[in-house]
């Protein structure tokens, strides 16, 4: 069995993926439907999120404090929302993201130094 850190973060990885369709997706597959249809697809959407998210950081709060887990998802966010932008929204790749990335660098060593 894995340590409990490397499964939160593909539990986390995964919940993300489900997210970041949830909540930005629609506004390419769906840009021509009514927002509330939108909402209610994003809403089913979320739920495997959730069902995903929730264990996640129940095994991570075993090893992890809670600034610690919070921070592991800020950057496993980022990780699955730039290529996401860049692949399938179709946004241009900006170096704002590689600045963006170094700033969370940064947010992690304040988190999980000693």
């Amino acid at each position: 069995m894995p340590p409990p850190l490397v499964i939160t973060a593909l539990l986390l990885v995964c919940s993300n993926v489900f997210m970041t369709f949830a909540w930005y997706a629609h506004l390419k597959d769906m840009a021509a439907r009514p927002w509330y249809v939108a909402a209610l697809v994003s809403w089913g959407i979320a739920l495997f999120e959730y069902l995903l998210q929730v264990p996640a950081n129940r095994i991570g709060y075993t090893t992890l404090t809670l600034p610690q887990l919070k921070i592991m998802q800020e950057v496993i966010t980022l990780t699955v929302f730039i290529p996401f932008s860049v692949f399938y929204m179709q946004q241009p790749f900006r170096w704002d993201y590689v600045w963006a990335a170094l700033c969370m660098v940064g947010a992690v060593y304040f988190m999980f130094r000693s």
